[in-house]
């Protein structure tokens, strides 16, 4: 792995906070991802399942993490099954954990190969009388493709009918939503090397070059200070491609007179910065540019001011799209008999939620009908898009909720339109 070595204190407070929250004997069992198949013999780049990383910090395929308090026997209240490393494997794709490395890594003292799997978990299996699962929760998902944690549940269930399988997905998003400190300094990295391939970007771009060739600026930044890469699909949209919310073809010119929204985040640990900026691709805001940033500003400012510990997602979003009404009607976007017509008129340039937490998932877990839990990590990003204007505008910053209140990881980045053409003219 490309980034520095995390504490396994870490992973030993996850996993003590995780078995506190177990029902009375039950046992949790969670899989890492699988390699994903491309094309021919090759396989995308491996990227651990959040979960088994948040638990062990084990950042390698065929992983298995087993969390069983009330186990009797004490040898498997937390154990561990990762692939084997043999002279081969050495050789082809490099030496995986051996199982010292993998206490050092995690603090788990029980490792098994992962080939050991069923022939070891089976007497413990039946020695607990619920088995607690690991599902894709993530009410945003939905894919025809199994994965790992859905095809072990699968198996568990046929050979263990008469156990009870539970629900781990709610407990972990519980968990995982309430960053610890060393999660926090581990996000403030991420972050700070997504400010690098910001700054990089704003020396860079001018009339003429091609948006592929920003994605390439910043991601060369990104890998020289030991990130991974992006955290997920950059958005590189110059002119009217930025009101296409999801644009990731990058492959367009740069003109002179269009803005441009970037959309990307820097990947370190497996843990995600997300930040958004628009700027004016020849270095100067035009005067209707101007409005619109400022404008989706306002919102920003309005909404960092009501985001608080306590607050539901939804309650929050509406408050910001209350005020969002209001700003596209001094834009001249709206009228007061649409608005008061419609209170949900915003949704013709403002199409999406305005915060998402943040963590080991750019994405990341959450319970969004419920209270906003001290110490969780979220984005802030309103938008107005004006597509017979050819203008988008959306800016996101990463903030953290704690417990002396809210601090903006990103408060010192170029974000004002004087700020930016400095950056952009200097």
């Amino acid at each position: 792995m490309k980034y520095s070595s995390i504490s396994s204190n870490l992973f030993i407070k996850n996993r003590s906070k995780l078995a506190s929250k177990l029902p009375s004997g039950s046992i949790a069992i969670l899989h890492s991802n699988f390699e994903t198949p491309r094309n021919g013999d090759a396989f995308f780049a491996f990227r651990q399942q959040s979960d088994v990383f948040y638990l062990s910090g084990v950042d390698q395929e065929d992983t298995i993490v087993v969390l069983f308090p009330d186990c009797p026997n004490p040898n498997f209240r937390e154990f561990i099954f990762v692939k084997e490393t043999n002279e081969k494997i050495a050789v082809w794709d490099g030496a995986r954990l051996t199982p010292n490395q993998v206490y050092e890594v995690s603090g788990i003292q029980n490792v098994f190969w992962y080939h050991e799997f069923w022939q070891t978990i089976h007497s413990v299996i039946l020695m607990a009388e619920k088995i607690m699962v690991n599902l894709n929760e993530n009410d945003r998902f939905l894919s025809e493709v199994s994965y790992s944690n859905y095809w072990l549940t699968e198996k568990l269930k046929n050979k263990y009918p008469a156990h009870q399988f539970r629900r781990l997905a709610p407990i972990l998003s519980n968990l995982r939503m309430q960053k610890e400190v060393e999660e926090i300094e581990l996000l403030k990295k991420a972050i700070d090397i997504t400010y690098n391939g910001f700054l990089r970007a704003l020396k860079f771009v001018k009339p003429g070059v091609m948006e592929y060739e920003v994605e390439a600026e910043i991601i060369h930044e990104f890998v020289r200070n030991r990130s991974k890469g992006f955290a997920f699909d950059p958005i590189i949209a110059s002119g009217e491609s930025a009101c296409v919310l999801h644009y990731i073809e990058n492959n367009k010119q740069c003109k002179d007179g269009d803005l441009m929204l970037l959309d990307f985040g820097a990947e370190y640990a497996n843990y995600n910065g997300d930040l958004t900026r628009c700027i004016p691709v020849n270095g100067k805001f035009s005067k209707r540019q101007k409005e619109v940033y400022n404008a989706v500003l306002d919102v920003q400012r309005f909404a960092k001011s009501v985001l608080k510990i306590g607050k539901t997602l939804p309650d929050y979003h509406s408050e910001v799209c209350r005020f969002t009404n209001e700003k596209l009607l001094e834009l001249g976007l709206l009228t007061s008999q649409e608005i008061k017509d419609n209170s949900k008129a915003f949704m013709k340039y403002f199409m999406h939620g305005t915060s998402h937490h943040l963590g080991l998932d750019v994405h990341d877990v959450m319970h969004r009908f419920e209270p906003i839990p001290e110490n969780s990590v979220l984005t802030i990003e309103p938008g107005i898009y004006i597509p017979e204007e050819g203008i988008g505008v959306r800016i996101e910053n990463d903030v953290w909720l704690s417990e002396e209140g809210m601090i903006d990881f990103m408060d010192d980045f170029p974000i004002e339109v004087e700020e930016i053409e400095n950056k952009m003219n200097s």
